[in-house]
């Protein structure tokens, strides 16, 4: 999808709101859903979707078109998650972490996996939540993700072994009882 992302970019620089919604059309419901693994909330992910797309085309002339595009756009996706984040428990507003994303195609076993696998990840704190999301289902390497966290590679690794050590503890009690 490389050249034709690269199409994209060109003609959103050069204002073609056609193109625009081509791209968002490509990101929407894969950052909607990194959004909502990472607050636990459909209705503040789609919020982080919605700004996070006003900034990326408000941002889209700063893009260097010589790098990936997907790791730019997931920066600025997690930022704004971030920053969301922050605001909400500013304004002491508790998170409805009883809404589910809607998963289509999905039976029973899927869903109850999931949900299991939902309630384990929302004990973990946002650092080791977000790390794992983008790493496992977004997909990033460590490197990606060292340059979109503005981490050290050595304390991404450190915070995978550690998610990853946290979750399995998590799950683990979860099983015992």
């Amino acid at each position: 999808m490389g050249d034709q992302e690269a199409r994209l970019i060109k003609k959103i620089k050069k204002g073609n709101q056609q193109a625009f919604k081509k791209l968002y059309d490509i990101y929407a419901d894969y950052s909607l859903r990194t959004a909502y693994a990472i607050t636990n909330n459909a209705s503040d992910a789609s919020d982080i979707v919605q700004e996070t797309f006003i900034k990326v085309f408000r941002n889209i002339d700063s893009y260097d078109s010589k790098k990936p595009f997907k790791p730019w756009f997931y920066q600025i996706l997690v930022n704004e998650s971030r920053r969301y984040m922050k605001k909400k428990s500013q304004e002491a507003i508790s998170i409805d972490s009883e809404q589910l994303l809607d998963h289509l195609n999905q039976d029973k076993t899927e869903l109850e996996d999931e949900k299991q696998l939902e309630i384990a990840m929302e004990q973990l704190d946002e650092h080791h939540r977000t790390i794992l999301v983008l790493k496992y289902i977004n997909g990033f390497s460590e490197k990606e993700l060292a340059d979109m966290l503005q981490l050290n590679i050595n304390t991404v690794k450190s915070r995978l072994y550690k998610a990853r050590q946290k979750l399995k503890a998590v799950i683990g009690g979860a099983q015992d009882e």
